[in-house]
């Protein structure tokens, strides 16, 4: 069974663990402030009540931004991160959030190809933004028709 959860930080070893074993963006020690900020909501994507995703998002106001999105390797492909995807969007409505941001590397097109999904746009780019060099696409998705 499929359900969603908001995380906290009696989570952030699970956090980091994902973290580790996915795309490795943060230390444990960056985890532990992502629960201490204000506006961060955390959420998990379980099956069977075990934790295979994440997503950690900002809300400022009307807006928000994804600071990590991640699906464990073994479970990728099955609909999870469309899943979760869908219901970070149905929250983000119910904030009245107006617009969605990400960022997201240029070499990663197994993820551009799963934003563009949702409607998301690259409206700028943060040259040789990763430790590996490569760019930041960022990303938009509007919310609302203003």
């Amino acid at each position: 069974m499929i359900s969603i959860k908001h995380i906290n930080e009696r989570d952030v070893d699970l956090c980091f663990e994902l973290d580790s074993n996915t795309i490795s963006l943060w230390s444990k020690r960056q985890w532990t402030n992502e629960f201490k900020k204000e506006g961060t909501k955390v959420f998990g994507i379980l099956l069977s009540n075990c934790v295979v995703g994440i997503c950690v998002l900002d809300v400022v106001l009307d807006e928000a931004q994804i600071n990590f999105f991640a699906v464990n390797h073994k479970f990728r492909k099955k609909g999870l991160g469309t899943y979760l995807m869908n219901y970070l969007i149905k929250e983000c409505k119910k904030l009245n959030i107006n617009k969605l941001f990400l960022e997201v590397s240029h070499t990663n097109s197994s993820a551009e190809k799963f934003y563009s999904r949702f409607d998301f746009s690259t409206v700028g780019i943060r040259r040789n933004y990763y430790k590996d060099g490569s760019d930041a696409l960022l990303k938009e998705k509007k919310l609302t028709t203003k």
